[in-house]
C-alpha cells in the first residue's frame, strides 16, 4: 500500500477549564491513503473540527504525532509547518469563505502566489481549474455575483490550487440545499480520485457518508470505523 498522505499517531487534546481538564480527542490514530475518501461523522460539539484543525496543522495536540505525506510535524518551526500546510494540505468549509473584492479566477491565483508561483503559471492552472468545475464563463465574477453552489465549487478550485495531496473538508454540502449538495459532493469526490489525493471529510450528511469508502464516528472522544455496507 503506498504511503498515508496523513497519519495521525495517538492524538490528544485536552484544554483547561479552571482546576479541570476536559478532553476533547483521546488517543486519535487513523491513516488516509493517496486517492481515499474518509468521511467524519458525529454530534456538534463532539470534536470533528478539533481533529481537522489539528490534522490540517492549524492547531497543536496536547500530544501525539502528525504525520503529512511523510513529514512528521513534531519536530518542525511555525514557519516550517505553515510551508507543508499551504503546499500539501487543501481546506474546505461549510461557508466558502472567498474574498469579495477578487474574482472567481483571482481568488484561485491567490494560494498559488503566495506559495511563489508566477502569475501566469497562476492563471493557466486557475483557468484549467474552472473549466473542470464548469465555470469557466464566471471567471471575471466575484462571489455575490456567483450561486451558493457555484460559490462552493470555486472554494473547492482554489482548495485544490496548489495541488495538495491532502484535502480536509469540514461540512463542505452543508449550506446548500440537497440537490446542490449533491452537485458538489459529486464534484468533489471526481476531483479528489483523479487527482489521487486523500480527503478527510466531515459531514452530517450520512447518505454522503456512506458513498465514501470508510466512516469515522466520533464518540467520547474517538474515533469508531464504519465501512460502507458490500
Amino acid at each position: 500500500m503506498s504511503e498515508p498522505v496523513l497519519k495521525l499517531e495517538d492524538v490528544r487534546r485536552h484544554f483547561s477549564q479552571g482546576d479541570e481538564k476536559l478532553e476533547v480527542l483521546r488517543g486519535i490514530s487513523l491513516s488516509i491513503h493517496p486517492g481515499e475518501l474518509v468521511a467524519l461523522v458525529g454530534p456538534s460539539g463532539a470534536g470533528k473540527s478539533t481533529l481537522l484543525h489539528i490534522a490540517g496543522l492549524l492547531e497543536q495536540p496536547s500530544s501525539g504525532e502528525i504525520e503529512i505525506a511523510g513529514r512528521r510535524s513534531s519536530s518542525l518551526s511555525d514557519n516550517q509547518r505553515t510551508a507543508l500546510r499551504s503546499s500539501e494540505i487543501g481546506f474546505v468549509y461549510q461557508f466558502h469563505h472567498l474574498l469579495p473584492e477578487f474574482s472567481a479566477e483571482e481568488n484561485i491565483i491567490l494560494p498559488q502566489m503566495i506559495l511563489g508561483r508566477p502569475r501566469r503559471r497562476a492563471a493557466e492552472r486557475a483557468r484549467d481549474l474552472l473549466r473542470q468545475i464548469g465555470l469557466e464563463r464566471r471567471a471575471a465574477h466575484r462571489p455575490g455575483q456567483l450561486s451558493g453552489g457555484e460559490q462552493q465549487r470555486v472554494a473547492i478550485a482554489r482548495a485544490l490550487a496548489n495541488a495538495p495531496k491532502l484535502l480536509l473538508a469540514d461540512e463542505p454540502t452543508g449550506n446548500l440545499d440537497q440537490h446542490t449538495a449533491e452537485e458538489v459532493f459529486a464534484l468533489l469526490t471526481r476531483l479528489v480520485r483523479d487527482a489521487g489525493m486523500g480527503a478527510l471529510i466531515a459531514t452530517h450528511n450520512l447518505d454522503l457518508a456512506g458513498r465514501m469508502d470508510r466512516t469515522l464516528e466520533m464518540r467520547d472522544g474517538q474515533l469508531v470505523v464504519h465501512r460502507p455496507a458490500a
